[in-house]
Formats: structure tokens, sequence, C-alpha cells
């Protein structure tokens, strides 16, 4: 599978059988695409507090990343110390410092249309944290991977409390698959994961 990418961003549904799959594929070519940055290992954050079921989707994906993934792999956010709205920017400066040469997934939960709930998003660029609601964060990511996990709208704190865990369950399943795929693809030295 080879997806031939533009600058848009990209939906999968995680109800299809290969979603996982489809996952890794377009996160491969993108991070092949941004070669540039010496074919280190891309350092993965992910975004989100474990207070907030919603919310929860990032620090999970980042505790199961961190047990799959090699030490070679840097990820950032987990449930033991999620990376939030207090904590961004100087998480962020510290990325940036100690990983000056690599390029950063960002991962964090997303509200969207009644359609897209239980997708994930892929996309270049960065992903602007706390924009569903109405949080004004520093962006993060060359690179973005959102799972949709519930509807916005003009009651979107609430959307978030009473999202449904297994929707953020079966979202941190196949986003954690779909990146150790790619990652097995772009560093087969390190192939020693888990899943």
């Amino acid at each position: 599978m080879n997806p031939k990418l533009s600058e848009e961003t990209y939906y999968i549904n995680t109800a299809k059988e290969n979603a996982s799959l489809f996952l890794g594929s377009y996160l491969t070519a993108l991070l092949q695409e941004r070669s540039d940055k010496n074919h280190l290992p891309p350092v993965f954050l992910c975004i989100g507090s474990d207070r907030v079921t919603g919310d929860s989707l990032g620090p999970i994906i980042g505790t199961r990343l961190s047990s799959l993934l090699p030490e070679y792999f840097s990820v950032y956010g987990t449930l033991e110390r999620p990376v939030h709205a207090l904590n961004l920017s100087d998480t962020l400066h510290d990325i940036y410092k100690n990983h000056p040469d690599r390029l950063l997934v960002a991962i964090d939960a997303s509200l969207g249309t009644q359609k897209h709930q239980g997708y994930i998003t892929v996309a270049h660029g960065s992903l602007s944290p706390g924009a569903g609601v109405n949080k004004t964060l520093e962006s993060a990511g060359d690179i973005s991977i959102t799972g949709i996990v519930n509807i916005n709208n003009r009651f979107s704190h609430l959307m978030l409390q009473t999202t449904r865990i297994s929707i953020v369950m079966i979202l941190a399943e196949c986003i954690s698959k779909g990146i150790c795929l790619s990652c097995q693809n772009l560093f087969p030295e390190k192939r020693q994961f888990l899943f």
C-alpha cells in the first residue's frame, strides 16, 4: 500500500478491517516525505488529560507506545505523565531542546461531525490542542494524528466528559498499531515490537 499524498487531511474509519494498516501506510509516506530530518526516528507527543474520558486518548496511546516501541523512540505524554494545557509549552520546549533534528508527530483527541465519530485523521502539519473546547494553546507537530472521539457542538466540554470509553479504546488500539507498523516499515532494524 503506497498512498499518494497531498496537503489534505486523511480520514480513516476504525470500523474498517485494515484501519491500522491504512494509518501505518499514510504515516510512513508522510514521514518519508519529510525525511530531511536525517532518517532519525520521530518523537511522539501524545496530548490529553487522564481526568476526562474523551481527552484520555493521547495518554492511553502514549502509555501503549511506551511499552510497545523500543527505547530508540521517544514518547511524551502517558497516563502516568500526561501532557496537557498546563505543561504543553514546557514539554514542547524540552522536545525541541532534546530532539532538535527529529520530526514531531502530535497525537490528540478531537471532536467532529457525527459521521466521522470513531475516525482517525492524519495530516501534514501541526494540530491545535484545545481548539475543540475553545482553548488557545501552542500548536504542535510536523505531522498530526487525531482520533475523533465525539461530536463537536456548543457543549464541547460535556461531550468530552461523556465520551464512551469503548470509542476511546478502539481509537487508541488502532492508532497505536498503525504507528508501530509505520515504525517497523521505516526502521526495520528495530523490529522487536510486542503487539
